[in-house]
């Protein structure tokens, strides 16, 4: 349902007995033009089939249903599931609705426009509901953020790709270049091309947040064949950043792989190339399998 106005929204609240969780990171979406933003972002025809996560209210899912072949909408809280069953079956017109409540989940396939589900997204049986091409489209709870990232681009199906309301930070750090990488950075960027689309403002949410936001689109790459065992990958990106302020020499005790792959020592682990964090992991791979 479409509320721009706070003192309308907070009356719509109140009058269904709901307020807004701070644990579960719910910041309603009140500026139409951020809407239209991050559906335009999304490209979406009626060919699609499209997945959001924590659709709260609905204003996005509206949208969504309008110009998509098919929409799967996963709402963790209870409460605001049912108000949005409700709203949906008066709001989305000629649309047909299935609505499945918590488990267990049915995995029937159907030629419904709009699917709800009151799950956690995290448990959501994601193989069953979409066994092909899907797009992912969601103001996201923030809380949930970086779990998010690894749940989708961890994916045997992954979807075509995500566009997500993050916290401006973090679609910064997502985005960053050698200099200021992180974990974050690197697992996203390994997995995937990102790039922010557009600002929002903190004043486009209620209850307003501390901070601001960003629409971040996240395209899935195909799998490095260079990184054959992303477990070992990991590890030495996380030694690395064991002690971000440190030079590499301080974390990566072996020298002698550093050079081997061409890395200064003195360089700071946000310094790193992603091509130098794989070149580093392919020796260190190379002398794993020498010893075995």
């Amino acid at each position: 349902m479409k509320i721009f106005d706070p003192i309308d929204l907070k009356n719509y609240l109140k009058s269904r007995n709901l307020r807004p969780k701070d644990y579960m990171g719910q910041n309603f979406l009140i500026d139409e033009d951020a809407l239209n933003k991050i559906v335009d972002a999304a490209d979406i025809k009626k060919t699609d089939t499209v997945l959001e996560v924590g659709p709260g209210l609905g204003v996005l899912t509206e949208e969504l249903v309008k110009r998509a072949g098919k929409v799967i909408a996963v709402e963790k809280d209870e409460k605001l599931f049912r108000t949005l069953e409700n709203e949906m079956r008066n709001t989305v017109n000629g649309s047909a609705t299935r609505i499945v409540g918590r488990l267990p989940i049915r995995a029937a396939q159907t030629n419904n426009v709009l699917t709800l589900f009151n799950q956690d997204i995290l448990r959501f049986h994601l193989e069953k509901e979409l066994n092909g091409p899907y797009k992912v489209v969601a103001n996201i709870p923030y809380y949930l953020t970086s779990k998010l990232f690894q749940y989708f681009l961890e994916q045997k199906n992954k979807p075509e790709f995500l566009v997500l309301m993050v916290q401006k930070e973090v679609g910064e750090r997502v985005v960053a270049n050698p200099g200021k990488l992180s974990i974050l950075a690197i697992s996203v960027q390994v997995h995937a091309d990102a790039e922010i689309v557009a600002l929002v403002p903190k004043q486009s949410f209620w209850p307003t947040p501390e901070v601001d936001s960003v629409i971040l689109k996240i395209i899935p790459k195909n799998k490095n064949p260079e990184i054959k065992d992303e477990k070992l990958f990991f590890r030495i990106v996380k030694t690395g950043f064991a002690s971000k302020r440190k030079q590499l020499k301080n974390t990566i005790k072996d020298l002698e792989m550093l050079k081997k792959a061409g890395i200064d020592p003195s360089l700071r682990p946000q310094d790193l190339s992603i091509e130098q964090w794989i070149s580093l992991y392919n020796h260190f791979e190379q002398r794993e399998k020498s010893l075995t």
